[in-house]
């Protein structure tokens, strides 16, 4: 019967963990790995076509963040006992989002980020 809660014990802990780190709450770790995913999501979008490559890196960027926020959810609903957060912290972490967002854009539009196999065009 211990090690059942000791399992479950640990998947909470990892879902809240890896939830955190793609959130927007870890706004410190999107250089390191939401943008970078967000950046193969952009460049597997743009094999299909290259007009693709700016709405994928966005989508993918929102998928990572929201992925985040369901693991989190998730986890939480699993301890039972996780505070939820309050409106204030929520507009704070989609304005940090909006704003990587807005940058992804600039960068895109001014053609310094694009898929990597375009780079010696």
């Amino acid at each position: 019967m211990r090690l059942n809660w000791t399992k479950s014990n640990f998947l909470n802990w990892l879902l809240l963990g890896i939830g955190y780190i793609l959130s927007p709450l870890s706004w410190w770790n999107d250089l390191f790995i939401n943008l970078p995913l967000a950046y193969l999501f952009g460049c597997l979008f743009s094999l299909l076509s290259p007009r693709l490559f700016t709405p994928g890196i966005i989508a993918g960027y929102w998928l990572t963040n929201i992925t985040g926020l369901l693991l989190i959810h998730l986890a939480a609903l699993r301890f039972a006992n996780v505070k939820r957060l309050n409106r204030r912290q929520w507009l704070i972490n989609g304005l940090i989002t909006a704003g990587y967002s807005l940058l992804i854009l600039l960068l895109v539009m001014r053609r310094i980020l694009k898929p990597f196999w375009l780079y010696h065009h």
